[in-house]
């Protein structure tokens, strides 16, 4: 088991060697075991301050690692110049609120560390997969008003019998802006949960929108993501996050 640990994180080395960005990796930003982040940016120097994002991965809270948002969530971002913090957060064995104190706490570690990485704080935005969209809507919702410039959901569970851990539970004015992506074909988290989380956003007199991806699953195919991207940036840039 540490064998291949220890090779997958060679692999991930040269592959970011390869790459053109650059890792700092496995910062912590909070004192239990699994509170680490990564920072992503360009390998060129910063000119100004730029847009930042913090990541969430998914995979139902008890399982799952930062790596897996690499490739598909973190490279987009790096080319169009934003730096990433990728973050790691405790798991459990059912849905519980220690993720959600985990990522304020990544979010606000990021605000702190804003100036040593040329980050312009009223551009971070947070972006989660899955269960991590529900993390992400939940750090938006707990979170000073300032904290978030906006969220970015894909497919994530926005429902929960318990009203703390329901996103749609603490919709209110005054929200950042939230861009919700998914399929409406998903078989792990049902297509209607976004559509009612846009709506009570909108209710609510909260900037809202819904991409959905027609045919799409839970987890979308590289043709799709490609086709999702441009439409991202170009709501990111409307908002004036992204250039």
């Amino acid at each position: 088991m540490h064998r291949a640990i220890i090779l997958s994180l060679f692999v991930f080395a040269a592959l970011c060697r390869a790459a053109d960005y650059q890792v700092e990796g496995n910062i912590r930003y909070s004192h239990f075991p699994e509170n680490v982040l990564d920072i992503l940016q360009s390998r060129a120097p910063a000119l100004q301050n730029r847009p930042g994002v913090v990541l969430i991965h998914g995979d139902g809270l008890v399982q799952g690692q930062k790596e897996s948002m690499v490739e598909q969530f973190a490279v987009p971002f790096i080319q169009h110049g934003f730096v990433v913090a990728n973050v790691e957060y405790r798991l459990a064995e059912a849905a519980s609120a220690e993720g959600v104190r985990d990522v304020l706490t990544a979010v606000d570690w990021f605000h702190d560390h804003a100036g040593q990485y040329k980050v312009d704080t009223r551009r971070i935005i947070v972006l989660g997969a899955s269960a991590g969209g529900r993390l992400g809507l939940q750090a938006a919702s707990f979170g000073p008003a300032a904290s978030v410039a906006a969220v970015i959901d894909f497919f994530g569970v926005v429902e929960s019998p318990d009203p703390l851990l329901s996103p749609l539970a603490h919709v209110r004015k005054g929200l950042p802006p939230v861009l919700a992506i998914h399929g409406d074909a998903d078989p792990t988290v049902p297509y209607d949960q976004s559509v009612r989380l846009i709506q009570a956003l909108k209710s609510a007199g909260d900037d809202a929108e819904l991409i959905t991806v027609p045919g799409g699953k839970h987890g979308f195919t590289p043709a799709e993501m490609d086709k999702l991207w441009p439409q991202i940036f170009k709501w990111l840039k409307k908002r004036r996050i992204s250039s």
